[in-house]
């Protein structure tokens, strides 16, 4: 799989630039299992269906939706940006075609064997045709044997997101990645928050002051 060998060579890199694996001990990744089940999903989409309806084109929309959410939540982690607008490139793409269009001219750059052109349905992708717009954003990028895939600019950007963001959090630039504090329901997540950054800033405005010597609002 590609994204596992940019990883290992994201990780290499690292080590080269003076990097430590230790770094990953410091990130905080919040929503980590809306990201684990958005994968599941796309990994379900080639056998879903419903009442004999093929449900993959939905639940491809669906998983990019989950790790958009994903990655917002985990915005301020370095190179969110870059996998935030990858992945909005990609659900550009897929949301109007029913699935990410491939083009017949990158898969035969890509190696790829005759059977690969015929209409392939597997509930994520499909040959490129005339009906299929923004197709500048599908599947047109040809990376020839021996890596042999095919990949959109959308796919640029999300990987090199995560290439980056290895690199980074091994150099010790993980930053900090918290939540803010509830603004509803604060006596569930802000609970073990001080006052001052568990209090909204209006609510803070009003309430009152503590006075030097005393309580507030007592007599001299």
């Amino acid at each position: 799989m590609l994204i596992v060998i940019l990883v290992l060579v994201a990780v290499v890199a690292g080590f080269v630039a003076g990097g430590s694996l230790r770094g990953f001990e410091r990130v905080q990744i919040h929503w980590w299992g809306v990201a684990l089940a958005a994968l599941v999903v796309q990994w379900t989409v080639p056998s879903f269906m419903i009442g004999g309806r093929e449900m993959g084109p939905a639940l491809l929309t669906l998983s990019y939706l989950m790790l958009v959410a994903f990655v917002w939540v985990n915005r301020r982690l370095p190179a969110a940006p870059l996998m935030l607008v990858g992945l909005a490139l990609n659900l550009l793409v897929v949301v109007p075609n029913g699935g990410m269009p491939v083009s017949a001219t990158a898969i035969e750059t890509s190696g790829g064997s005759q059977a690969l052109l015929s209409p392939m349905e597997d509930g994520k992708h499909h040959l490129m045709s005339e009906d299929d717009v923004l197709t500048p954003l599908a599947d047109v990028i040809a990376l020839p044997p021996p890596i042999g895939a095919v990949m959109s600019i959308g796919d640029v950007f999300l990987y090199a997101g995560v290439m980056s963001f290895v690199v980074l959090i091994m150099l010790g630039r993980s930053g900090e990645n918290r939540r803010p504090p509830a603004r509803r329901f604060q006596g569930y997540r802000g609970k073990h928050l001080p006052p001052e950054r568990r209090l909204p800033r209006r609510s803070q405005a009003r309430s009152p002051q503590p006075v030097a010597g005393g309580r507030a609002g007592s007599g001299p």
